[in-house]
């Protein structure tokens, strides 16, 4: 199967997310990630939403999506032409002998050390998906303590925006 990133604009309704993701979960879909915010307009948010499906699958769900009322717009975006991050706030054990390489190992990844405590840091890292595992196994060694990630945000490069085209319906 392959990976699906779909940018969902919605009505910024409460209830919007459930239906959205029961869809999904009708059909047997596993939601790889999931990330949701207002967009510049306060009453449209978007949706990233990053699935495992064969190219038919997907294309039944865009059907489906874009027959829900809220459903503004569907854009499958292909990942040459778009820019996509995830954030991951990772806790690791130090001491002192090896805090100033776990200090370099962020610096090297452009992570930002937010947080220090005697016998731990926690560092914020932000990029791509290969970036990010790349950071967490060098850090790995040191001993991860504890680990949070956001879903994948996602928005096509260029000077072209889902959001004006969809404000027109």
């Amino acid at each position: 199967m392959a990976k699906h990133v779909l940018s969902v604009l919605v009505e910024n309704k409460p209830g919007v997310l459930a239906r959205i993701a029961g869809l999904f979960s009708r059909r047997g879909f596993n939601i790889n990630s999931l990330a949701v915010g207002e967009t510049e307009r306060p009453e449209i948010s978007r949706m990233t939403v990053l699935v495992d499906a064969e190219d038919a699958p997907i294309e039944q769900i865009t059907k489906q999506l874009n027959k829900l009322v809220e459903v503004l717009k569907v854009v499958e975006l292909d990942p040459e032409s778009a820019v996509e991050r995830r954030i991951i706030l990772v806790k690791v054990r130090t001491e002192p002998s090896t805090r100033s390489n776990i200090l370099e190992t962020a610096h090297l990844f452009r992570a930002r050390i937010v947080d220090v405590a005697p016998d731990s840091v926690t560092i914020e890292g932000t990029g791509r998906v290969d970036k990010l595992e790349a950071l967490l196994a060098n850090l790995e060694p040191y001993g991860v303590k504890e680990l949070v990630q956001s879903g994948m945000v996602a928005i096509g490069r260029g000077p072209r925006s889902i959001t004006d085209r969809a404000a027109r319906h």
